[in-house]
């Protein structure tokens, strides 16, 4: 059986300010090629909880473990194999230009101008943003700044990917483009993929497993086709189940015999079926 690239067990950070973070009910594995998110209302301790795994914090109670290490004292040999985009993008980016921001990071890899310049060259055609190689950074648009950022975490071909709330301030149409993008790079690079939202659909479009976090405890756990059925332990966990299940729950308590699915086209053939249509 393959050791879990991340693993956590309780949690507790104190910041300088003595403001106490508690995840000390928090057991989490991720696994190689898999998609994780972790799902809770702002202020929760998502944000903590992946700096913890980035090794930017150091727990005062509790384990960490990435690659089988602690990120924190083994920070050096860790990051490296990471790639990782925060909640304000623009913050990590730091080039003048789009292309040499991307190539910043790949400075540990001792590559040639030349193997470096074909790599940008290909993230920037995988992400569809050629025409910004040229571009200042402080002039781009919020979605372009959030694909530039990923761009940069994708170029070195990290094993393990990390994202905080990816989705936030894009629209449906953007929301799924990114979401293949993502599916696109598990399965096609084997990179796992730990992300927090407090945005249940787009989980639903992209994990493998969710973790719902409510009061430092993990409050469910499992595939989003069962945790989002669980209206009653999201709702206390002040999230909210993505319309689809939330009407067939409804359908559910007037009688008609369907089952919850995330592909809608199956549950409109159930309900069609169910009605007699």
């Amino acid at each position: 059986m393959l050791e879990p690239l991340v693993s956590v067990n309780c949690l507790r950070h104190v910041y300088p300010d003595r403001t106490e973070v508690s995840l000390c009910g928090l057991e989490m594995e991720v696994n190689p090629g898999e998609i994780v998110a972790v799902l809770a209302a702002n202020g929760a301790g998502k944000t903590t909880l992946l700096q913890h795994i980035t090794g930017m914090l150091r727990p005062v109670e509790g384990s960490v473990r990435v690659f089988g290490l602690d990120p924190y004292e083994d920070f050096e040999r860790v990051r490296p194999r990471l790639g990782v985009v925060f909640q304000n993008p623009a913050e990590q980016i730091i080039g003048p230009t789009v292309g040499e921001d991307i190539a910043f990071g790949m400075g540990h890899l001792k590559l040639s101008r030349q193997e470096q310049d074909a790599r940008v060259e290909a993230i920037l055609q995988r992400l569809g943003i050629s025409h910004l190689k040229d571009k200042v950074p402080h002039y781009l648009s919020g979605g372009e700044v959030k694909k530039v950022a990923l761009a940069g975490a994708l170029v070195t071909g990290p094993e393990l990917l990390v994202l905080d709330e990816p989705f936030s301030q894009l629209d449906m149409a953007a929301i799924k483009s990114l979401v293949s993008l993502l599916r696109s790079v598990s399965r096609e690079d084997r990179t796992a993929i730990i992300f927090t939202s407090h945005q249940l659909e787009p989980a639903a479009l992209l994990a493998d497993t969710v973790y719902v976090l409510n009061g430092g405890q993990v409050a469910a756990w499992g595939k989003p086709v069962e945790v989002f059925q669980q209206q009653a332990v999201l709702e206390k966990s002040g999230l909210q189940a993505p319309d689809l299940f939330r009407l067939v729950a409804l359908l559910q308590q007037g009688g008609l015999e369907i089952h919850a699915d995330l592909d809608v086209e199956k549950v409109a053939a159930e309900i069609l079926a169910a009605v007699g249509g």
